[in-house]
């Protein structure tokens, strides 16, 4: 039963890489036909051309590259390509011109080769992050902050532990050692996950950051769906991912406990109540960790566009500003929901979509 599992997931790995590539589906599987996305945002695009190229976190890649293969129908004239190489690599990516826009799910810091002034924050969709594990038999696991803390920097070593028991009275949890799968790249993942921890556990001592100092008994995988290989072929594995590759590759999720005390799995529903909870800066960054709200998930991550506040050349300003107006607002809409990112309150769009008019072409 493991070895069918492991080999379909493979595939769906294999056809999500493809997807990078622009040879694929996200989906997996025989390709279906995209949905056309519609609204005041396409038209206005659609006499758009030239080239453009983005690059960086893997968190939201189903999306960017279903939405940009699902538009290019509909605007054939402009080229757009998106490579998925981590946030932290998409960040220096940016400062040093290598890409017209970077797509980002932690902030820039003083490691970053962008001055201040030189980057805007556009928030494009938000997503839960998923503990996904693999148990076979136990399907509805749950987890609180300390313990999930405590699984992940070694502490809860086996997944009989009292811990997990108490948490799980009614699970048939095995004499197994847990393995614990973590991002082994730069991960803006990384960062909300181990920010959690850092908020809502008392006793996680590894800090938040896009890496951390993880134990060596765990194992590092590249990029989303380098977690999802581990997970999916090792049993008794645990690791984090995003919503939507753990939902399209039938990863079993466990249910966290919020703040308001409520259990609950990683959803668009989740998803878009933590959203609701939360407000935006003035630099349009907002936190939806650990939100408040009984059916808030509480790991629930923003993911972002970095887009330069002026661009010397007209024809790859027009295109960015367009493309990322349309990515969230029609593109979002569209493809969004269906990958498992939840599309952005009125409020966001409102305040990125002002943002993007005052940007400086030609």
């Amino acid at each position: 039963m493991i070895q069918g599992r492991s080999a379909r997931l493979a595939a769906t790995i294999t056809a999500l890489a493809l997807l990078g590539a622009g040879c694929g589906d996200s989906r997996g599987g025989e390709a279906e036909p995209l949905a056309r996305p519609v609204g005041a945002e396409t038209d206005r695009l659609a006499p758009v051309s030239g080239s453009i190229k983005g690059s960086g976190a893997s968190f939201p890649d189903a999306f960017y590259q279903e939405a940009v293969a699902g538009l290019h129908p509909v605007v054939p004239d402009l080229r757009v390509t998106y490579e998925a190489v981590g946030s932290s690599a998409g960040r220096e990516a940016f400062g040093q011109g290598l890409n017209d826009f970077a797509g980002t799910d932690s902030l820039v810091d003083e490691d970053d080769p962008i001055g201040r002034g030189e980057y805007r924050y556009i928030p494009a969709v938000a997503a839960s992050i998923a503990v996904v594990y693999n148990l076979p038999g136990v399907t509805d696991l749950r987890l609180d902050p300390e313990t999930l803390a405590a699984v992940f920097q070694a502490d809860v070593r086996r997944w009989d532990d009292p811990a997990i028991v108490a948490l799980n009275p009614e699970a048939d949890l095995p004499d197994r050692p847990i393995i614990v799968a973590r991002r082994a790249d730069g991960s803006g993942t990384t960062k909300n996950f181990t920010r959690y921890l850092d908020r809502a556990a008392p006793n996680w001592r590894l800090g938040g950051d896009d890496t951390v100092d993880w134990p060596a008994s765990s194992e590092g995988g590249a990029q989303n769906t380098g977690v999802a290989q581990i997970v999916g072929d090792a049993v008794g594995a645990i690791g984090y991912l995003d919503y939507g590759n753990a939902h399209e590759l039938h990863l079993d999720m466990a249910a966290i406990r919020n703040r308001a005390g409520s259990f609950v799995a990683p959803s668009i529903e989740g998803t878009r109540a933590a959203v609701a909870g939360s407000e935006p800066a003035g630099d349009l960054t907002y936190d939806p960790l650990d939100a408040p709200g009984e059916a808030a998930y509480p790991i629930t991550a923003p993911t972002y566009l970095l887009v330069r506040p002026r661009y010397g050349d007209r024809g790859t300003g027009t295109a960015v500003v367009g493309f990322v107006r349309w990515l969230i607002t029609d593109g979002a809409d569209t493809y969004g929901p269906d990958l498992g990112f939840a599309p952005l309150p009125t409020r966001f769009r409102e305040l990125a979509l002002a943002s993007l008019d005052r940007i400086e072409i030609g």
